[in-house]
């Protein structure tokens, strides 16, 4: 069934009784060519472009939960591609662009809104490194706009412009960044991987690996074994579990990000906002929330909830950023598990056991990858070689000494 607005009207003067559900839930077959791990964003976007971009008809996805209940639903959902780094930036901007057409794609609305996302400097240093990622952003083909301090005027009046210890100097705007809703993502996709034929398998958690003679010959799941040619794992906060299960140690830290919406408010933020004086990210729900989030908690842990302290210091800086804030109710928070890699980016690559491929290492920028992270772990499942804009993203980079350090802070996780 293919949405549209003449298709709601139809529906409505039938009493909505002719809504097909938007996905299967069929029984796992024996085998399939290709098995993906994980039922994220990232695993069912991979799924859809196995089956719409590369042919792929026999391919499953199976996921320990049920669709949307991992960190595709618990985030902020920030989508930008304002790297600075030559391995990152190409990347980032190939997924705007599959955001930009994605609703059209697979005929799904993901209430995609290109408010723009404002980064803010608030000294000398900061606003000379915010002209240096604007001008690499810039050769990249990428839109970026450096604001003096009455050019963020203009957009945010209500900020504390004249804060004693982080004045705001000005800041830079990515005009084509913004929202996407995130629970819309995941079933978009689902919905769009499931009309090509994948099958989307919920409550099979998987419980191990057949590997023999070096090769991997399926997993085995709560559901039974499940035989495949190729097995992709795409399972964010859990790769480090999932893949020990394989005889893998992967160089990968778990911490939990916190997120946090407030009560619902009149028309307040024109776009996304960051703190550039402290971890501090914002922006407006379609029911006037504000929905904002900061540093990740400072222990590894696997649980989906953080602690108080994060919890004070995020709101200590929203704080200082737009001190009225204070004065609206905190609803609700939740946490999301973090892959966090050694330098602070991803990972898509094969492993040394054949027929096994990995996706994570996602830190921060999972959600607003989720497209291109999907096309491009898509590509090295069907082809076996690396999409051309995930080239940098392998494991012996590490070995190399060819990090992607987008945030040039150090070699500590909890730092990136």
């Amino acid at each position: 069934m293919r949405y549209s607005g003449f298709k709601i009207i139809a529906q409505a003067l039938t009493g909505h009784r002719g809504w097909k559900p938007v996905w299967r839930e069929p029984e796992p077959k024996r085998s399939y060519d290709i098995v993906v791990i994980g039922g994220g964003g990232h695993g069912l976007a991979t799924a859809y472009y196995l089956a719409k971009e590369f042919g792929e008809a026999n391919v499953a996805v199976v996921e320990k939960g049920w669709i949307g209940s991992g960190n595709v639903g618990r985030n902020t959902t920030i989508v930008r591609s304002n790297y600075l780094l030559p391995g990152n930036e190409p990347f980032y901007e190939f997924s705007m662009k599959l955001w930009e057409g994605l609703e059209q794609d697979f005929n799904y609305n993901a209430m995609v809104s290109q408010r723009g996302v404002l980064n803010l400097c608030h000294t000398d240093a900061q606003r000379d490194a915010f002209t240096r990622r604007g001008n690499a952003m810039r050769l990249h083909g990428v839109d970026a706009v450096l604001l003096d301090r009455e050019g963020v005027r203009r957009i945010a009046p209500f900020l504390n412009f004249d804060n004693a210890r982080f004045p705001i100097k000005g800041g830079l705007l990515q005009p084509r960044g913004g929202t996407v809703r995130h629970d819309a993502v995941a079933w978009g996709y689902a919905r769009g991987a499931d009309t090509h034929g994948v099958d989307i398998i919920q409550n099979c958690e998987v419980t191990g690996f057949r590997i023999e003679n070096g090769k991997c010959l399926g997993v085995e799941t709560t559901r039974g074994f499940i035989g495949a040619k190729k097995v992709g794992c795409a399972v964010a906060g859990a790769s480090s579990q999932v893949m020990a299960k394989a005889g893998m140690r992967l160089p990968i830290e778990s911490h939990v990000l916190q997120a946090f919406v407030s009560e619902g408010l009149k028309p307040l933020l024109p776009g996304v906002i960051t703190y550039g004086a402290g971890h501090f990210y914002v922006s407006q729900s379609d029911k006037g929330g504000l929905v904002f989030g900061g540093d990740i908690d400072g222990y590894n842990s696997y649980a989906q909830r953080g602690n108080l302290p994060v919890i004070e210091d995020v709101c200590e800086g929203g704080m200082s950023l737009m001190p009225m804030i204070g004065r609206a109710r905190l609803l609700r928070s939740w946490g999301g598990i973090m892959d966090m890699s050694m330098d602070g980016s991803p990972i898509i690559d094969r492993t040394d056991i054949e027929g096994l491929y990995f996706n994570g290492g996602w830190c921060y920028g999972g959600f607003k990858a989720t497209p291109a992270s999907g096309w491009c772990f898509a590509h090295l499942l069907a082809t076996d070689m690396p999409h051309p804009n995930a080239a940098a993203y392998r494991f012996d980079r590490f070995r190399k000494g060819l990090m992607i350090d987008e945030k040039g802070m150090g070699a500590q996780p909890n730092l990136h």
